[in-house]
C-alpha cells in the first residue's frame, strides 16, 4: 500500500516569474537543510521543452529510530533528483522529484504542475502529488506515515520559501519567517515590560516626593500640643 498526497495552491505571481524564480529558489531561510542544487544535466528537445536535471544535497536527518539502519555518515545527509520538463507553448513546467538516498527505508516520488491560474492570468497555480512507499516488512505502514507527515511539513516550507525568493525577485520586502516573528514579538515583549518597569520607579520616585514635601510641610507647621 502507497500512502497518496494531492495538494493545490495558487502563487500570487506572474508564470514567467515563477519559473525565474524556480531556478533561484536556494538558499531560503526555509530551507536551511539544503546544501547544494546542482544541475546535471540540461537540454532543448526538438519541440522545444526545456529538459533539466538536478542534484540536491540536503542534511534532513533521519528519525532516531531509523539511524539505527545506516551508517552514522549516511544517516544525516542525503541526496534528492529533480527533473524537470518546460513547455513554453502550453505554459506549463512539471517537475519530478525522489530521493536516491535511504531508499531502503522510505521512497517519495513528487510531481508538481505550474500553470497560468484560470481565474487570472497573473496568477500561478500549482498541483502537487506524491507518492509515499516503504519497502520494509513489518513497519512499513509506520514508516509510510512517518513519511507522509514529514513530507506535508516540508510542503509547508517549500511554499513559505517560493514565496520569499519570489518576493526578493520583485524587490519587495519578503515575507517574515516564524524565527523573525518571535524574535520581533519577544523583543515587544521585553520593551513592554522595561516600560511598565521604568513606569513603576517613576512612580515610586513621585510617591517619595510627595512624602519628602509632606515631611516638610510638616516640620513648618508643626501641630500644636494641647494639654
Amino acid at each position: 500500500m502507497v500512502e497518496y498526497f494531492l495538494g493545490q495552491s495558487v502563487l500570487r505571481r506572474s508564470w514567467d516569474q515563477v519559473f525565474d524564480a524556480f531556478w533561484q529558489r536556494y538558499p531560503n531561510p526555509y530551507s536551511k537543510d539544503v546544501l547544494t542544487d546542482d544541475t546535471v544535466h540540461q537540454e532543448v528537445t526538438a519541440d522545444q521543452k526545456l529538459l533539466s536535471r538536478r542534484l540536491l544535497t540536503t542534511t534532513n536527518r533521519m528519525p532516531r529510530w531509523a539511524e539505527r539502519l545506516f551508517p552514522a555518515n549516511v544517516a544525516h545527509s542525503g541526496y534528492i533528483l529533480e527533473g524537470s520538463i518546460v513547455d513554453p507553448q502550453s505554459v506549463t513546467m512539471t517537475t519530478f522529484t525522489w530521493n536516491i538516498s535511504h531508499a531502503r527505508l522510505l521512497v517519495v516520488d513528487e510531481r508538481c504542475v505550474y500553470c497560468v491560474n484560470s481565474d487570472s492570468s497573473g496568477w500561478t497555480e500549482t498541483r502537487r502529488e506524491a507518492w509515499v512507499s516503504s519497502s520494509l516488512s513489518g513497519v512499513s505502514r509506520a514508516v509510510q506515515e512517518f513519511g507522509l507527515a514529514r513530507f506535508k511539513s516540508n510542503v509547508t516550507k517549500t511554499v513559505k520559501g517560493f514565496e520569499y525568493i519570489l518576493a526578493k525577485l520583485q524587490g519587495e520586502a519578503p515575507p517574515k519567517t516564524l524565527a523573525e516573528t518571535a524574535k520581533e514579538a519577544k523583543e515587544k515583549a521585553k520593551e513592554k515590560t522595561l516600560a511598565a518597569t521604568g513606569s513603576k520607579i517613576l512612580s515610586q520616585k513621585e510617591k517619595k516626593k510627595k512624602r519628602k514635601e509632606n515631611l516638610s510641610v510638616f516640620h513648618l507647621f508643626p501641630v500644636p500640643i494641647i494639654d
